[in-house]
């Protein structure tokens, strides 16, 4: 009986290991596209939004959930990362916006680069707390579930409003929320809860992706330098 256990825990860990080693091979791999649509949408000087916020918000969360809902769909096939790195393009061509918005400041460039460097080492830290904890955060899921939820309804309501205020609230609940849901998603990876790495590519990079704007963001309104 202890035997068998043993050799079961064994499989779990290396499943566990091998699902977080493609997890992060994978999210490396996203960032390309990402750089890519960025790239294209700043030559374009794609400007998504500059229409109709609300009718652009809602068509861009259309093609996100569908996308999103694809990827799930064919999490178990290649066909799953093709989806994945189409979505991550987009998701590069909607990040160019505010990449053209902070290169406007004469420290644009140096605000993108605190962002990216400030990303990178909350998830870099979160991830190592997720992977050497022997806490199981599972609990805090529909704590944050709520709080998404919350932070949904006041980006809607902000369209209509336009108060700048509660834009830098928001964007300081939302690094704050996605930075707890990178420990989540780690996490769940590290305890069996998510075996699939698709999946769990998807939950991390937006996680990353919605750090990175919104810090950028708040980058931008306290220290950001217009000429």
């Amino acid at each position: 009986m202890n035997t068998y256990t043993t050799a079961s825990t064994q499989v779990s860990s290396s499943t566990q290991h091998r699902v977080l080693r493609n997890t992060y091979a994978l999210l490396a791999l996203s960032m390309l596209p990402t750089v890519l649509g960025a790239w294209v949408g700043m030559q374009m000087q794609f400007a998504f939004f500059a229409t109709s916020p609300i009718v652009s918000f809602l068509v861009f969360m259309g093609i996100a959930f569908g996308f999103m809902w694809a990827i799930e769909r064919n999490k178990n096939s290649g066909l799953g990362v093709a989806l994945l790195l189409g979505f991550t393009f987009f998701m590069g061509l909607m990040l160019s916006r505010i990449l053209q918005v902070a290169l406007g400041f004469s420290n644009g460039g140096s605000l993108i680069a605190m962002a990216a460097g400030g990303t990178g080492a909350i998830f870099f830290s979160l991830a190592s707390i997720a992977a050497t904890s022997k806490r199981d955060f599972s609990n805090m899921g529909k704590f944050l579930f709520v709080g998404m939820i919350l932070l949904l309804v006041a980006v809607v309501a902000n369209i209509f409003f336009q108060i700048p205020a509660l834009s830098l609230t928001i964007s300081a609940i939302a690094v704050a929320l996605f930075s707890a849901y990178i420990l989540y998603d780690i996490n769940r990876i590290i305890q069996g809860g998510e075996t699939n790495y698709i999946s769990a590519t998807l939950a991390i990079y937006l996680n990353i992706y919605n750090v990175f704007v919104n810090l950028l963001h708040l980058l931008m309104a306290f220290t950001g330098d217009r000429d």
